[in-house]
């Protein structure tokens, strides 16, 4: 029986929403086209960017596509390879990333069809649900961590010796990646949290500087693990946290604003920032380029293999999982802010 004729389950929403526009279906296999790679889908993986997508601007708007399959990351097992496709093989274990970007068919169903180029090997040994855990919040991490102005522009052992750098938020997913690649690269690593909880988890992550952000002295405690200031933030809330970030950072820092929880404006002083040469990067993966895009994937990738980006709430990143049938729950949960990483178990 040829793939036309086999059909595969997928979760489907067709109008913006709430998590009820979700609908598991069944679906014909599609084959790939030239350039583009066939995906046996093990795990996907839940951002933010995914159940913000599908609510939009509010509910029933019209999408980009008749029918939008959710979800940007994942990780499985090459399933078929089109013309003109390098460096791939059926049966490979893959990550893949953005794979809904510009695109109807995300990770959760059992199959998925992407370009080859947001589809990378993934390293013997690195589980599936590291790879589904890497895209968004790995690959943000990394743009974060090399936008300084005096570099680095790639991470590895050694790349980021000499630097403070702050990760705002610890606990979270990009926090969590963040702490484990600014570590690889020999970084001090300082990280704020809001409770005991979180510092654990932001602890086990690697952070050997947790600093609660509500405590009144919060600049003062940075201060004394950095006395000649942070050279790099990695902030998840400009908006909350400024004040603090340019009371503790060095001259020439830079401070990498990667999502708007806290608020969707910020007020930059800007005689402070002009005395400290502050730059501000704000990062969003569907408009960084394929050049970076590139790097981040051939460095987490490299990280990953080292052992370097491990999950779990041992890592310092609890797993939340939840069966295909049950992707509106995972979409909830992820937007209900729960702590962790959220996972849903696609195939075996």
């Amino acid at each position: 029986m040829s793939n036309e004729t086999k059909t595969q389950s997928a979760v489907v929403y067709t109008e913006t929403g709430d998590t009820s526009v979700l609908h598991l279906v069944e679906r014909e296999i599609a084959e790939p086209g030239a350039g583009e790679v066939r995906v046996r889908i093990v795990v996907s993986g839940v951002n933010p960017t995914d159940w913000k997508s599908r609510a939009g601007g509010g509910p029933g708007e019209k999408l980009p596509f008749g029918e939008v399959v959710p979800n940007q990351d994942g990780a499985g097992v090459v399933d078929a390879i089109g013309d003109g496709v390098e460096g791939l093989a059926v049966g490979d274990r893959v990550w893949t990333y953005l794979s809904a970007h510009q695109r109807p068919t995300g990770t959760a169903q059992e199959y998925t069809v992407l370009p080859a180029e947001r589809v990378v090997p993934l390293p013997d040994g690195v589980s599936f649900d590291i790879g589904a855990s890497l895209g968004v919040p790995a690959v943000t991490a990394h743009r974060a961590l090399t936008v300084a102005e005096d570099g680095p522009t790639r991470l590895a052992p050694g790349a980021l010796d000499g630097r403070v750098v702050l990760v705002s938020g610890g606990a979270g997913a990009v926090g969590h990646a963040a702490i484990q690649l600014a570590r690889w690269a020999s970084a001090t690593v300082v990280t704020t949290v809001s409770s005991p909880e979180k510092a654990a988890l932001a602890r086990a992550a690697g952070a050997l500087h947790v600093v609660n952000y509500r405590d009144d002295d919060a600049a003062d405690q940075i201060r004394a693990i950095a006395p000649d200031g942070v050279h790099l933030v990695v902030e998840v809330s400009i908006a909350a946290n400024l004040a603090l970030d340019l009371s503790v950072i060095a001259p020439r820092a830079t401070i990498a604003s990667y999502a708007d929880n806290g608020g969707d404006t910020v007020e930059v002083p800007i005689r402070p920032s002009m005395i400290q040469n502050v730059r501000y990067q704000f990062i969003l993966l569907y408009t960084v380029g394929s050049e970076a895009l590139s790097a981040g994937a051939e460095d987490v990738t490299e990280a990953a293999s080292q052992g370097v980006l491990e999950v779990g709430e041992e890592h310092g990143l609890r797993l939340h999982r939840f069966p295909l049938a049950d992707t509106a729950a995972a979409h909830g949960a992820v937007q209900d802010d729960t702590v962790g990483k959220v996972l849903i178990d696609v195939s075996e």
